[in-house]
Parts: structure tokens; C-alpha cells; sequence
């Protein structure tokens, strides 16, 4: 299933993967740091969305109290709440 998702005090302004047997793919973040979060993507490619969003859940970015991995770890705990 695909899911999109408005992360908040971050620079990245939107969140899309999909969520398929809890497995995540085609992660792409609009906006923010565009290397590092191709790079997150290329990273969570074909693995266990709980595992993810454990491992990202809490990561800072300049004291914000949240970054754009913490969004995204967010986002997927949205999404499997709705599964």
C-alpha cells in the first residue's frame, strides 16, 4: 500500500513509501537534505518497516527535537497503525 505523509519541523515537506507485508519500499522525501534522504531510502530498501522506524525513532537534527529519519519513523508507525 502506498502511504504520504506532511512531516513537521523539519525541512522535508512531504514523506511517500509504500508498505507492502511490512516490508518498505520506494521511499522518496520531498525537500531537505536531497543526498542524505536518497541515501535513507537506498538504506530501508526491502527491510522490516517496525525495525526501521524503531532504529530512526528520536534522531535530532540541530536540537529541533526531531529530523527528517524521526519524521519518517513517525510516518511508518502511522502507517502500520492503519494496517
Amino acid at each position: 500500500m502506498h502511504y504520504t505523509f506532511s512531516p513537521r519541523g523539519v525541512c522535508s515537506t512531504k514523506i511517500d513509501f509504500d508498505i507492502e507485508d511490512n516490508v518498505v519500499s520506494n521511499v522518496k522525501f520531498t525537500g531537505g537534505c536531497n543526498g542524505n534522504l536518497k541515501a535513507i531510502g537506498l538504506l530501508v530498501e526491502g527491510k522490516d518497516a517496525s525495525e526501521i522506524a524503531d532504529l530512526l525513532e528520536g534522531n535530532d537534527c540541530n536540537g529541533r527535537g526531531t529530523s527528517c529519519a524521526d519524521q519518517f519513523s513517525k510516518a511508518l508507525k502511522q502507517a502500520l497503525s492503519q494496517s
